[in-house]
Parts: structure tokens; C-alpha cells; sequence
């Protein structure tokens, strides 16, 4: 549980009113927003192995939430239901134990936008409910973007969505959380740690770019072609690509019953793939759209059965024990997890122009 200690480690500097951000620390550094070391404070108090074991707890019930919480907004068929059950955990396992290894909090906040994501779907017709229920979906969001910026790319969605109370509730948490650790640096500290924080992701992201485990666009660029420099201006092609196809997927969504599941299924799946640094295990965050895609299995083509079978078997046999360094090195030299969830979204975009979702 590396990752563990250092958010362990940012919670203690926290509560002395220490600089977050330190280049000494290499390759540890604690890279999230100053709001994210409160989650760590009250853990901080503790012995580190204590802190650690109901923080392996807290992830570990968090990581059955997204199943459970994703199934629910699938609602798969009697035919499905068992399958789309069992087939995602044990094609995406790999990337829950290894949140668990590092002790991340990638399942948290995806349990906290499924929670965000079900809510909204499920707006009550009473007037004075719906301001509550706007609360409540915009203060999710607000707490998974605070602890974690990726978050953010659902912003844009509920603008198409016209979901301004929602957007205006999530605005209004998340200038508390930028302004909560002046309870520690006071005001004008907070504006200093906040500059530190942002220079410190300026300073080590570009580096990280062709890390074995970053399997974002930013990383295929850089993979592919060799240049770090080259790589966010190929990305960013890649993303203004992935946009432009989802807003096609939003089009062609009118008319279709609980069109959101879908929509959403892809953002959670985009998430890893548009940020800079998208760890593998950060894909975890696909469940709802790999449990859409068994789900509706049977009603796709020949073709598209036999790619996801291929893209399913290798998605869920790439650890690194069972390959060996050498081989697994290579493996994600190329690339290969980025194409495969790429796949898993060209999967979602047939059955939505199919109209099949």
C-alpha cells in the first residue's frame, strides 16, 4: 500500500500546516488537490499499520459497491443477469487488486460518481424534491472532483444536459473544499499550497507521460512515437476525436429509455483514457460499461463477438506473474490496455447507433 503512505504521510503535513508538494519526495509525490489530504487526516492520527487497515477496508467495500452499484444501473435481462454478474469482476479483476495493493482511492470516488450517476437518473417529479435531489447529485460530484480532478470531465456533460441546479450545487462544494484547508494554511496559504500544487504537476506529468503502467491517450502517444513533446498534441486529436463521438452518442441517445446509463458508462471509461497520468488501475471505472457490453452480448454481430471475446481474454489474463517481466514490459510498451478499452467504447457506440442499449 504504497500510494497509501504517501496520502497517509499528506494528511500529517496537513494537520502541521506543511507544504504538500515536495520535489524530495521523487517519485511519491503526493499529486492530488490540497481537499484530498482532509479525507487522510483523520487516519493520520493513527499507527501506519492501522491507518492502513481500514483504509484496505474502506476500498475493498467501495470496490464491491461499483459492482453492485453498476449492476443496478445496468438492469441486465433473466437471460444475462448471471453472466453479466460474474464476467466483468473476473475481467477486471486484475485492476481491483491492484488498487488494493497500492492502497489507492480510484474505487471510492468511482463508487461516489455510480452513487452521483444513479441519483440523477432517478429525479423525483415533485418540485421542492427535485432542489434536494439536485443537491445531493451536485455535492457528489463536487466531493469526486475535489478529491480527484478526472472527475471533472462530467462537467460538460451536464451542461449539455441542462442540469444547472445540479452544476451550481456542485460549484458552490467545491469552492468549500478549495477554501477548507485554509483551516490550516490560512487564506493566504491556501492560494500558496493550491500555486505548489499545480507547479508540481507541471513539473513531474510531462516525465510520466511513457510510464509502463499510464495508459492514457498521453501515454499511446508517447509509446508509439517515442516524443514526450509530441504527445499532447497527439492526444489532444484523440480527446477533441473521443468528444466529438460522444456528443454523436448523446444525439443519437433522443428517444431512448434511461439513454444515461450508456452515456455515463462511457465518461467513467474515458476517464483514465483522457488524463495525463491514467494509471492501468484507474480503469477500474469501466465496470458499468463492460457490464453494458455482456449484457447485450447476444445481440451483436459475429464480428463484434469474436473481437470482445479476444479483447475480454486479454484484458483479464495481463498480470504481470503470469507473463514475466520481460513479456509484460512489452506488452504495455504498446499499448495494447488503451486499445482495448478503445475497443470496449467502439462496442458501446455500435449499440447506441444500433439502438440496442
Amino acid at each position: 500500500m504504497r500510494d497509501f503512505e504517501v496520502n497517509y504521510t499528506a494528511g500529517k503535513r496537513l494537520r502541521l500546516a506543511e507544504t504538500l508538494y515536495r520535489e524530495a519526495d521523487g517519485h511519491y509525490q503526493f499529486k492530488y488537490p490540497p481537499f484530498s489530504a482532509l479525507l487522510y487526516l483523520p487516519l493520520s492520527f493513527l499507527p501506519l499499520a492501522s491507518a492502513k487497515i481500514i483504509w484496505f477496508l474502506v476500498v475493498l467495500a467501495a470496490s464491491f459497491a461499483v459492482f453492485r452499484l453498476s449492476y443496478g444501473l445496468v438492469r441486465p435481462g433473466p437471460d444475462m443477469a448471471l453472466l453479466t454478474g460474474i464476467l466483468p469482476p473476473l475481467i477486471l479483476a486484475r485492476f481491483f487488486l491492484r488498487e488494493l495493493e497500492l492502497g489507492q482511492i480510484n474505487a471510492v470516488i468511482t463508487c461516489l460518481l455510480l452513487l452521483m450517476a444513479g441519483g440523477w437518473m432517478r429525479a423525483p417529479a415533485d418540485q421542492a424534491r427535485r432542489c434536494a435531489h439536485a443537491a445531493k447529485t451536485g455535492a457528489l460530484w463536487a466531493a469526486a472532483s475535489a478529491l480527484k480532478p478526472y472527475a471533472f470531465i462530467f462537467f460538460p456533460y451536464f451542461l449539455i444536459k441542462k442540469s444547472r441546479r445540479v452544476l451550481a450545487c456542485g460549484f458552490a462544494c467545491l469552492a468549500a473544499a478549495f477554501l477548507l484547508p485554509s483551516l490550516y494554511y490560512g487564506f493566504p496559504g491556501n492560494f500558496v499550497v493550491h500555486e505548489e500544487w499545480i507547479a508540481s504537476l507541471s513539473k513531474s506529468t510531462p516525465a510520466l507521460y511513457a510510464a509502463q503502467d499510464n495508459i492514457s491517450f498521453f501515454a499511446l502517444a508517447a509509446k508509439w512515437t517515442g516524443d514526450t513533446r509530441l504527445a499532447p498534441f497527439l492526444a489532444g486529436g484523440l480527446i477533441l476525436l473521443a468528444a466529438a463521438g460522444f456528443l454523436h452518442l448523446i444525439a443519437m441517445g433522443k428517444g431512448i429509455v434511461r439513454a444515461e446509463v450508456l452515456e455515463c458508462a462511457a465518461l467513467l471509461t474515458l476517464i483514465p483514457l483522457v488524463s495525463p497520468l491514467g494509471w492501468d488501475y484507474t480503469l477500474l471505472s469501466s465496470v458499468p460499461a463492460v457490464m453494458i457490453v455482456v449484457n447485450r452480448f447476444p445481440m451483436l454481430p459475429a464480428a463484434w463477438k469474436t473481437a470482445l471475446i479476444a479483447d475480454g481474454l486479454v484484458i483479464a489474463l495481463s498480470y504481470y506473474d503470469l507473463m514475466g517481466r520481460a513479456r509484460y514490459a512489452r506488452f504495455m510498451s504498446l499499448s495494447v490496455v488503451t486499445v482495448n478499452f478503445m475497443i470496449i467504447l467502439g462496442a458501446l457506440a455500435y449499440l447506441r447507433v444500433k439502438k440496442m442499449d
